[in-house]
């Protein structure tokens, strides 16, 4: 990972599309320009993780008579277990964005004339540097290192080489692969013997007030279904402080096959926005593939078949996430690639290229930029010098942090620095 001028074509993970120019490339590949639209999604997803929620959370619990910060701190968090949140929609986007980034990566590099075994191994070696990374900022607290594999930089790493494998694939054969994908994964977990009536919970995190899942679900309960049972196996082959006996969410190392078919769906939103199909007719299909996912993921669960969990990628979540990024970004792609309406987007791109960067700096050095703001500027900076609330706090707290994160991003695009796997 090494910051460098931009190429006609630079690819960048949590991820980055390709740029080129017409005078670059033939006419007949000019789809593989930069998509804007998906830099503004990038974006805006890394700006609101970033933003930790801005505490919104907190001030609900202050204000619990306040419908608006109810309604802020209620979307701003991942729900316990079952349905969903705009938080919950945070890892979903980066997993599907990351397979419509890819449509336009490799057919660059396809059309610069790499060779195939070539871009295999860039994506191996991506893959690898990716589940690493993730290693490396779970474990910056210190000795050993955290072997866990749940956090969203891991898991595209763990899925990405195989989301390769389908890329410049038809569209039938992306599409069955997704759906053996979730189909296989829900037999995993539905043939899994259930826990004995006997079982003790707390022996894998589950408090006594737990609501558990019943019926045909109960295969989908917290830390008793496959993929709790197949980490407890898994990460006690790395070394450890301790034997790893569950994680404390339910979050699971297996998310990352249903995943990959998250990515899936987005290598083929991909490969329809580079498609010599008409703006509106790609916008139209974006939206109602959006709306039929949304319907199907909503119909599983309530049929019985398999309940909406984010925090396990059930299939079911996986096919309902997928249809609100497909409207996120019919969203984004409608206002700003056929509208023609960028320059609202300028803070969101500014960060969509830069998004490597931008995560691992929101991983180490919010408790820094928390620790130099009053150093620098005084300790009523956080109160804005007396024209905030003291109460408000913590929302100024996070907007200062998000504000030297988004600058160090606007002196690096100023620079044409990007960072890159």
């Amino acid at each position: 990972m090494n910051p460098q001028t931009p190429t006609p074509a630079p690819a960048a993970v949590l991820p980055t599309t390709q740029l080129t120019t017409t005078q670059q490339i033939p006419t007949q590949i000019i789809s593989t320009q930069r998509l804007l639209s998906l830099d503004a999604y990038r974006g805006f997803i890394m700006l609101l993780l970033a933003s930790d929620g801005f505490h919104f959370g907190q001030m609900a619990r202050k204000f619990p008579d306040n419908r608006v910060w109810q309604l802020l701190g209620n979307q701003t968090r991942h729900v316990e277990w079952l349905g969903c949140t705009l938080w919950d929609m945070i890892q979903p986007s980066f997993m599907f964005m990351v397979g419509v980034a890819m449509a336009y990566s490799y057919a660059a590099r396809k059309a610069r004339g790499q060779s195939y075994p070539r871009m295999l191994l860039h994506a191996i070696a991506r893959s690898i540097v990716l589940v690493l990374l993730g290693v490396f900022l779970r474990s910056h607290n210190g000795p050993p290192s955290n072997w866990t594999f749940m956090d969203v930089v891991s898991q595209i790493g763990l899925g990405y080489t195989f989301l390769f494998l389908l890329w410049d694939r038809k569209p039938v054969t992306q599409l069955v692969a997704a759906a053996l994908i979730l189909i296989g994964y829900w037999c995993l977990f539905y043939f899994y013997p259930l826990p004995p009536a006997d079982f003790d919970y707390g022996s894998v995190g589950v408090a006594d007030n737990w609501k558990h899942l019943e019926g045909a679900a109960a295969h989908w309960d917290k830390n008793t279904n496959v993929a709790a049972a197949f980490d407890r196996w898994f990460l006690n082959l790395f070394q450890r402080k301790e034997p790893f006996r569950f994680e404390g969410s339910g979050y699971p190392t297996l998310n990352f096959i249903p995943s990959l078919a998250t990515m899936i769906f987005g290598l083929l939103a991909g490969g329809l926005l580079r498609s010599d199909r008409s703006g509106i007719k790609k916008f139209a299909t974006l939206v109602a593939s959006g709306i039929a996912a949304l319907a199907l993921g909503w119909g599983l669960e309530a049929a019985g078949i398999c309940p909406i969990v984010k925090i396990i990628w059930t299939p079911s979540w996986a096919i309902y996430s997928t249809g609100w990024t497909l409207l996120l970004l019919a969203g984004f792609y409608g206002v700003i690639d056929l509208a023609g309406l960028r320059r609202w987007a300028f803070p969101l791109i500014v960060v969509g290229m830069n998004s490597i960067a931008m995560y691992v700096m929101g991983q180490l050095l919010d408790g820094w930029i928390l620790g130099w703001l009053p150093i620098h500027f005084g300790k009523s900076v956080f109160t804005l010098y007396g024209y905030v609330d003291p109460v408000y706090e913590p929302v100024v707290r996070s907007a200062l942090v998000v504000l030297v994160l988004w600058l160090i991003c606007f002196w690096m695009y100023r620079q044409k620095i990007f960072i890159r796997i």
